[in-house]
């Protein structure tokens, strides 16, 4: 792990946890810094409980507002439940008509031109309060004002060298995307967030944020997903496996089955991940919640991902075979969380198995299913890849793994439109085929990476006593087909001879 280099001053916390935690641990005091989106990305509600987080730390801070009015400010907040006492809002909006920006060289800095009445009420607003914390809202407004990039910039540098030295730390709210306007406020700054929004085909936007500058401080690059919702802005930080690491229990997760432990060569490890492939109906998700149930007897919790059954459906279907799902649930052993496939990011889904595993402490987790996981994230590029660092962070937490994938087609050929057999640890693989005028299911293991496992196909019956495995198919050939052809018996071996004594 990186060492972090030794600060002078304790960060300055944003208000919003998972920013501060790709931050690792907030913004370097007294500094200036940019925050840029398009409208409705979220940048005053971002401010707002910057400035919030101050007053309950018992800050002065200030809200300058060159674009949107004290009333419309104060209706933001109390769409999220917020009391904006203790903000100091100065508006400048109605007044804005004062600012002449062919009359004065700059609007903020002193030194160079005489200040207009409006600029000198911003001073005197700063002077008066002595602000730990400052909003400016917005750059666009000053662009406008400065007329040219030349003075928008020398506006930008009088307001970092006015605030030098006041122990003040700004936040920069910025509409523009243009880069030959937006680079001249990014060289000038401190550090820089950039808000963004995707609008997929289907279902709600998607919002993320990207650190893209930060000066003399480490922080977690790339982008973040994140929320707007009642009470603000939620970031939820990109999953590094690498930075979750922590002492696991070694163990094996035994089915209560003694035939599917033998298959499984005895169980399964302890932090690995296991798929569990076939065709619809198959059995799949009865397998995983049997795992699920035998590890509550031991009185482990267990968290199950639903993307396409609903809850009721699999609290009938574990009636069905005799499990006491409905009672497990009641005590929290095990957790049972639908998933909303239109309005789900990935960074908001890996959260809520962190949380799950980290505050819950989820021991077993099962993703119901795979192909519901990707048809609820259709735009997002490199899900696979993201789905590799969701296992490497539940194996270095210890956490077992079950990932459903339905393959298409029922008896004969089938595949999958998700392939990520590469990844799990074991593969369980369950499928009809049909003897004697019956539809039968098969199940075998068809790989083991912690140790060795059974080759043979055995049959596979779910019924109201529960699941049953049988013995190996020895009989039957072909019966991954899906239209085996039954064999006689193979004679039995006989026993080896005993070595001869010398």
């Amino acid at each position: 792990m990186r060492k972090r280099p030794p600060l002078d001053k304790p960060l300055v916390a944003t208000g919003i946890e998972g920013l501060d935690t790709i931050l690792e641990g907030g913004l370097t005091p007294n500094r200036l810094y940019l925050v840029e989106g398009l409208p409705g990305a979220g940048k005053t509600t971002m401010a707002l409980q910057f400035l919030l987080e101050g007053v309950r730390r018992g800050e002065s801070v200030l809200y300058v507002t060159l674009s949107e009015t004290e009333s419309e400010l104060r209706e933001v907040a109390t769409s999220h439940g917020w009391d904006l006492r203790g903000v100091h809002i100065h508006e400048l909006f109605s007044a804005a008509d004062q600012l002449d920006p062919d009359e004065q060289y700059t609007v903020f800095h002193p030194s160079e031109v005489e200040l207009g009445k409006v600029t000198q009420g911003i001073l005197d607003e700063v002077e008066r309060l002595q602000p730990q914390r400052v909003v400016f809202d917005s750059l666009s407004e000053i662009r406008l004002l400065a007329g040219s990039l030349l003075r928008f910039r020398r506006q930008i540098l009088a307001l970092k060298q006015y605030f030098a030295g006041r122990k003040a730390t700004v936040l920069l709210l910025d509409e523009n995307h243009v880069p030959e306007q937006g680079l001249n406020a990014h060289t000038i700054v401190h550090g820089v967030i950039s808000l963004d929004q995707l609008r997929p085909e289907f279902g709600g936007d998607r919002r993320r944020l990207r650190v893209s500058k930060m000066r003399g401080r480490p922080f977690h690059g790339g982008f973040h997903d994140y929320e707007i919702e009642t009470g603000g802005v939620i970031v939820f930080p990109r999953l590094v496996a690498a930075d979750h690491r922590r002492e696991i229990e070694s163990g094996t997760l035994h089915s209560g089955l003694q035939e599917m432990d033998a298959l499984l060569g005895g169980g399964i490890e302890r932090g690995t991940s296991t798929l569990l492939i076939g065709s619809a109906g198959t059995g799949k998700s009865s397998l995983a919640t049997h795992f699920v149930m035998e590890a509550a007897k031991r009185g482990e919790r267990s968290a199950v991902f639903l993307f396409e059954e609903s809850v009721h459906a699999l609290r009938t279907r574990s009636r069905g075979l005799g499990l006491d799902l409905d009672g497990r649930m009641a005590d929290g052993t095990v957790i049972v969380q639908p998933i909303d496939p239109s309005e789900l990011s990935p960074g908001e889904f890996f959260h809520i198995v962190r949380d799950a595993v980290e505050r819950k402490e989820a021991r077993i987790v099962v993703i119901d299913s795979l192909n519901g996981y990707l048809n609820a994230m259709p735009g997002e590029r490199f899900l696979v890849t993201q789905l590799h660092e969701l296992l490497s962070y539940l194996g270095q937490m210890g956490v077992s793994s079950f990932l459903l994938n339905a393959q298409q087609g029922l008896i004969g050929s089938t595949n999958s439109a998700l392939d990520i057999s590469y990844l799990a640890d074991s593969v369980i693989m369950l499928r009809y085929f049909e003897a004697q005028g019956e539809v039968r299911t098969a199940i075998s293991a068809l790989k083991k990476r912690t140790s060795g496992h059974e080759r043979t196909l055995r049959e596979f019956n779910i019924s109201a006593a529960g699941i049953d495995i049988g013995e190996p198919l020895r009989n039957f050939r072909g019966v991954l087909t899906g239209v085996p052809r039954e064999v006689e018996s193979a004679p039995a071996a006989a026993p080896p001879a005993a070595a001869s004594a010398k």
